[in-house]
């Protein structure tokens, strides 16, 4: 059985790059088109089993044709993607991403098939959850599918690692089954109703989020690293420093590393100081798989 199981999204990433981004009405000519796999499930299953953790992925793609390579890919990767169904009538998850020279991006998502995963589909799933070290969830699918697989999850005793991504309000309930809550600045700052900006101000945030009820918090800060909290202490862990050519799967990168270690069985430290340079790496090439570091590219940081 796996020691992470995923369950979330699986896209159609197609990568535009452009000199700028066109403002309202205005149309940027000489883009260069790339299509990538991706799907913030997807990519953070990829990430995980490219580092060396066994890894099963639940999701589900459409009939147009797409989602049979997206899956192909995955196994390719190493992940056991038996649990990902075709679904009739629906489109394949879609993400339209233009990236400019200095490495940002701005994402527009379809979620296609990716909405007809839901709580059934857990409860079929319990079993495999159950063998599981760690769950790793992010909210690319219905919530309602997410609070499911936290609670079994959580029943049986598996890890749940949450990635608050895109975010909305919490029920208390579930943050308090959360180890660990993972969010970027923008998420933080969400959940807390203030900013959240630079080291100093996520190394205050962070316990505020065990305050909330998470049992631990992570907040990634792109260059910056990260900063993680555990029993009321917060800590960071600094990134080396890269070229940043396309920053899509960074996020993904961190996450799949991080659920990899913590099946592992190592200390949330340590594993999120491992997480930051896997994310520092993802960076340096383009796209969000494709992306993706082995273990020998992480320890070369």
């Amino acid at each position: 059985m796996a020691g992470v199981f995923v369950m979330g999204s699986i896209n159609q990433d197609f990568v535009l790059r452009v000199e700028r981004r066109p403002g309202p009405g205005e149309t940027v000519t000489d883009a260069e088109l790339s299509l990538h796999p991706g799907g913030k499930g997807a990519n953070q299953s990829a990430a995980a089993a490219l580092l060396g953790a066994e890894v099963a992925f639940l999701g589900r793609v459409g009939d147009d044709g797409l989602g049979e390579p997206l899956v192909r890919n995955l196994r390719e990767k190493g992940v056991d993607a038996g649990l990902v169904e075709r679904v009739a009538g629906r489109s394949t998850g879609a993400a339209f991403i233009t990236v400019t020279p200095d490495g940002e991006n701005a994402i527009t998502v379809a979620p296609g098939a990716n909405r007809a995963l839901l709580p059934p589909d857990v409860e079929a799933a319990r079993e495999r959850i159950a063998a599981s070290r760690v769950l790793v969830a992010q909210m690319e699918i219905p919530r309602e599918t997410v609070f499911r697989g936290v609670e079994v999850a959580s029943e049986a005793g598996t890890r749940v690692l949450l990635n608050l991504a895109p975010p909305f309000e919490v029920p208390g309930e579930l943050l308090g089954l959360l180890d660990p809550l993972v969010v970027n600045e923008h998420e933080a700052a969400f959940l807390l109703g203030e900013p959240v900006e630079g080291v100093e101000g996520a190394l205050a945030a962070a316990p505020e989020l065990l305050g909330l009820g998470a049992r631990s918090a992570v907040i990634t800060l792109g260059p910056a690293g990260a900063v993680f909290a555990l029993e009321g202490r917060a800590e960071h862990a600094s990134a080396p420093r890269v070229r940043a050519v396309d920053t899509t799967g960074a996020g993904d990168a961190f996450v799949g590393a991080l659920a990899a270690r913590l099946a592992a069985g190592e200390a949330l430290g340590e594993a999120v100081a491992y997480a930051v340079r896997a994310g520092a790496a993802a960076v340096t090439r383009e796209g969000a798989q494709g992306a993706l570091p082995t273990p020998e590219v992480v320890e070369g940081l």
